[in-house]
């Protein structure tokens, strides 16, 4: 319970370090981080269905949103910086590869299910749906609705996405459109 109430203020900080901070760039990574723990929050409260929504929709909004900061936005600067960020590239990479190795550790065994309801998946779903592809069995008989709600939000984001990156009007015949305006 304690590392939620961890990742509930992370979130807070998160949200307020991007309402405060001048620079569109680091508001947008802000908001990334915020939408990076609320899909680990997810995955401790049993809902990986959820994370892997959340993470998804996450990524794409924060790859369009950093496109549209990058034009607008970005002082860049190649020179004095490269060992730095070379460093915290490095830094970071190994830092995921730690966390990641270990959270790989702590999967259960091939064939030994962590949560008991896969147990009666697999025993009971041909008798009790009649389906003799299992996986479609628990898709559109046991987690119908979740699977539901899962397809409206991925096409809602999708269709947020092609909302904002769309151009505004049509370009008329003979008209050539500048950078800026794209």
């Amino acid at each position: 319970m304690v590392d939620l109430y961890l990742l509930l203020i992370f979130m807070i900080i998160g949200a307020v370090i991007a309402v405060e901070v001048e620079d569109l760039l680091s508001a947008v990574v802000c908001v990334g981080t915020v939408g990076l723990a609320l899909s680990m929050i997810f995955l401790i409260l049993k809902a990986p269905d959820l994370a892997i929504t959340q993470i998804v929709v996450e990524i794409l909004c924060l790859i369009i949103l950093i496109r549209a900061t990058l034009k607008k936005d970005l002082p860049f600067s190649t020179s004095g910086r490269w060992l730095l960020n070379t460093g915290i590239t490095v830094g970071f990479i190994g830092i995921f590869l730690y966390v990641a190795s270990q959270a790989l550790k702590e999967l259960p065994a091939f064939g030994h299910p962590l949560m008991k309801v896969s147990e009666t998946y697999l025993t009971d779903a041909v008798k009790q749906t009649g389906a003799t592809n299992i996986v479609a069995s628990i898709i559109l008989d046991y987690r119908a609705y979740d699977t539901l709600g899962e397809a409206t939000v991925l096409f809602t984001a999708v269709i947020g996405i092609l909302a904002v990156v769309r151009r505004i009007g049509r370009k008329k015949q003979g008209e050539i459109i500048k950078e800026e305006d794209e």
